[in-house]
């Protein structure tokens, strides 16, 4: 088993093709070499029937008359029930080789000095006694055309099997091509001297869908891969700018030493720059978790419903000096249907969203936040604000990672996790998150979360 393991495809199935073959030819050669023996037992036992035939009829037609004497070359025997032979024409080894009597019609074959015979046995019951007449047939010409196509069918196996370990051998090879093909693209790839894909085969076959396949997930992985290098990227450059903020802060704070007001405010600066940075690293955090495979929570509206209260209430007591109100509506129907995320994502997607809103909205305008369930149980929330609205051309790329719209507004702002964050607990919930501008201006942002 071992040895086998450590066969090539190829070999393997060149080895089995070989076995399969000679399973199948010998069972074959065997078959057809019993056939033609049986058929010249059949022959032989006609032939010595008919050389039989006239004695046991004079037997029962003439009881009182010596039998006729037999041609030349008829190999005949009478024997009497005492043992006495009445007739013999027979070679004497297979005189010998006789049973003394028999009760019923019986077929012999017997080899005599390296001869072949086949002998009939007819019992005979007549008004003098019991008689058995024997006939024997010389087998030696059926028992040499038996050897010939013996002969014959060992050389036709072994030229047989010899074709068809070629054959194998061949289509196998031309079978597995197109895998030697993907291998060295493959390696390729891995060495990072191409960044093309496995080859298709032109035939719509089993290795053409496993490259499709590989294909699909080389695609995927690249993508993932790029994916990361720019979050990487990205993440760099956002983590650059406050700790460089911070650096700078705390150089100010060192020359301030002596001034405990300047020191004070630089400190200040510095525990802002710092909480920024952890407010960062804990939405990467949040968002690297989200790709992790977990149990699936399970929340009923009601629940939801409150979250969204207390967002509220820390949206207005984080607002309390702003110049912006934040108003809500929930129409709930069924309170105990349940959706696919926990009440603490559900909170981060409301605080997210509402405060871009309140960033983005115009001084002494509203931000509009309802919650609602569709004909279908699905769980809607929608918040509104009432500012400029958000440029077309970056609508698409609203919910990917480190974007952001227009720097110079403050609609947006921040690190240009918040959205991304939003899209992942919506979709991990199996929903769907989504930005338009209002008909009347602002924008309006849309979480549908389906019902489990």
């Amino acid at each position: 088993m071992r040895l086998l393991r450590r066969l090539s495809i190829r070999a393997r199935i060149t080895l089995g093709s070989v076995l399969v073959g000679a399973v199948v030819l010998v069972a074959s050669a065997v078959a057809l070499h019993l056939q033609i023996d049986r058929a010249s037992l059949e022959t032989d036992r006609s032939l010595a029937m008919s050389d039989a035939a006239p004695f046991v009829a004079d037997l029962r037609s003439n009881p009182g008359e010596a039998p006729d004497r037999p041609t030349e070359g008829l190999l005949i025997g009478i024997r009497s029930s005492s043992g006495d032979w009445v007739l013999d024409r027979l070679p004497d080894g297979l005189r010998d080789a006789l049973p003394r009597s028999v009760e019923h019609e019986t077929t012999l074959r017997l080899d005599v000095h390296g001869h072949r015979n086949t002998v009939v046995g007819i019992p005979v019951r007549n008004d003098t006694g019991s008689y058995v007449v024997w006939a024997a047939q010389d087998g030696r010409a059926g028992h040499e055309t038996l050897e010939r196509v013996d002969r014959s069918l060992v050389v036709g196996t072994l030229l047989a099997l010899v074709a068809f370990g070629g054959t194998a051998w061949l289509l196998s090879t031309l079978a597995l091509r197109p895998v030697g093909r993907m291998r060295r693209t493959a390696e390729a790839i891995s060495a990072g001297s191409s960044d093309a894909h496995l080859p298709v085969g032109r035939t719509d076959d089993e290795l053409a869908g496993l490259a499709r396949t590989l294909n699909a997930f080389l695609d995927r992985q690249r993508e993932n891969a790029e994916r990361e290098r720019r979050m990487v990227s990205d993440a760099s450059h956002e983590l650059r700018t406050p700790l460089a903020a911070l650096t700078a802060r705390l150089e100010l704070a060192h020359r301030s030493s002596g001034d405990a007001a300047a020191l004070e405010r630089e400190l200040t600066a510095a525990e802002s720059d710092a909480a920024r940075l952890v407010a960062l690293a804990n939405t990467m955090l949040e968002l690297s978790r989200l790709d992790e495979d977990g149990p699936t929570p399970s929340t009923p509206a009601s629940e939801l419903v409150s979250e969204l209260m207390a967002s509220i209430d820390r949206a207005r007591a984080i607002d309390a000096m702003g110049p912006r109100d934040v108003d809500f509506t929930a129409d709930i129907e069924e309170p105990e249907a349940r959706y696919g995320l926990a009440p603490a994502a559900f909170a981060r997607v409301v605080d997210n969203l509402v405060s871009n809103a309140i960033a983005a909205g115009a001084d002494g305008g509203v931000v509009r936040v309802g919650l609602r369930q569709d004909s279908d149980r699905t769980l809607v929330l929608t918040v509104a604000d009432d500012g400029p609205g958000v440029p077309e051309a970056f609508l698409p790329q609203a919910f990917d990672r480190f974007t952001r719209a227009d720097e110079s507004r403050t609609a947006l702002g921040g690190s240009g996790l918040g959205l991304a964050l939003v899209r992942g607990i919506a979709e991990r919930a199996g929903g769907t998150a989504a930005l338009e501008n209002g008909v009347d201006g602002g924008a309006v942002a849309t979480v549908r979360l389906p019902r489990r």
